[in-house]
């Protein structure tokens, strides 16, 4: 492994569809020094083959139980990238919605976090409420997503519910708060001020 000085930082973006986090991991691309990879679930689901999707973007609810034990691996696989990166030097960016309300508990976020074990990785909670996420699918979607009365529709209500559970981060963000710099910014305040510990938490608990 190489020595400490020289792996690269880790952000890893937690929060619903939705709620910002692609906006801040371009602006820590674009206003942070050294060359921030971003390996997050967006890209790693346009890598999978369709009959796979939505792969490791799999809302919460246990609908698809035929494809639970692949996006297990597909996880596994998106750290192990995630922490060769940082090995050899490359900082990098992870935009993700982890849950584990599928058919049968799978304990995924806490193998992600033992695989980042030894390595900086900050742990961020990207917070949003509900309506302004709804309006942020109404801007981006129409009326895709919407119920007719106007309620929010179960799928959204799920992720809102299911994604901070553990809220166990070394920071939390409100994007109805925070613009995408101002998000960056507390993020580079944090990476200064000392080293993380929510995955070392995280990687205690869960199965796997």
């Amino acid at each position: 492994m190489a020595a400490p000085n020289d792996v690269g930082r880790i952000v890893v973006l937690n929060g619903p569809p939705r709620s910002g986090k692609s906006s801040i991991a371009a602006a820590i691309q674009r206003s942070f020094d050294g060359v921030w990879m971003n390996l997050g679930v967006d890209g790693f689901m346009r890598m999978t083959p369709e009959r796979f999707q939505p792969g490791i973007g799999l809302r919460p609810g246990g609908e698809r139980p035929d494809l639970e034990p692949l996006i297990v691996r597909l996880y596994r696989a998106l750290y192990e990238s995630v922490a060769a990166h940082s090995r050899l030097g490359v900082d990098v960016v992870v935009d993700v919605a982890h849950h584990d309300s599928y058919s049968v508990p799978r304990g995924i976020l806490p193998v992600c976090a033992r695989t980042l074990h030894g390595l900086p990785a900050l742990f961020v909670g990207v917070r949003c409420p509900v309506d302004v996420a709804m309006q942020r699918r109404r801007d981006t979607w129409g009326g895709v997503g919407y119920q007719k009365d106007g309620s929010v529709p179960d799928p959204v209500t799920r992720w809102h519910e299911a994604v901070h559970t553990p809220a166990t981060y070394d920071l939390d963000v409100d994007t109805s708060q925070l613009s995408p710099d101002e998000c960056a910014e507390r993020i580079a305040r944090r990476l200064q001020d000392g080293p993380p510990t929510a995955f070392e938490q995280l990687a205690v608990g869960g199965c796997g």
